[in-house]
């Protein structure tokens, strides 16, 4: 079982960047999958990108070449790189676990507006 703390989140202006960190507690961090997900007020959430224990990402096709995600074992923890941002990249953005069950972190706000 995990505990996941997201921070990072904030106002931004277009164009602009921002690195989301989640930190875990628990144990087996390194076994996980681990991503990060939005919602938007009134849509579903939906993935935006994943890291698999070997390292392999993935994205959603509205952030490629704009996102990174990446983890670090030693640190327990798992990071959102997002850079050019746009508007309609504002969202609550949450940090996911997967492994045996799936745990969620509470979210932290990402608005880019100017």
């Amino acid at each position: 079982q995990l505990q996941l703390v997201e921070s990072g989140g904030g106002l931004v202006q277009p164009g602009g960047s921002l690195r989301l960190s989640c930190g875990a507690s628990g144990s087996m961090f390194s076994i996980y999958t681990m991503a990060w997900y939005r919602q938007a007020p009134g849509k579903q959430r939906e993935l935006v990108a994943a890291i698999v224990s070997g390292g392999t990402t993935t994205y959603a096709d509205s952030v490629k070449g704009r996102f990174s995600i990446s983890r670090d074992n030693a640190k327990m923890t798992v990071y959102l790189q997002m850079n050019s941002l746009k508007p309609e990249d504002t969202a609550v953005y949450y940090c996911g676990a997967t492994w045996r069950g799936s745990y969620w972190g509470q979210g932290t706000q990402v608005t880019v507006s100017s």
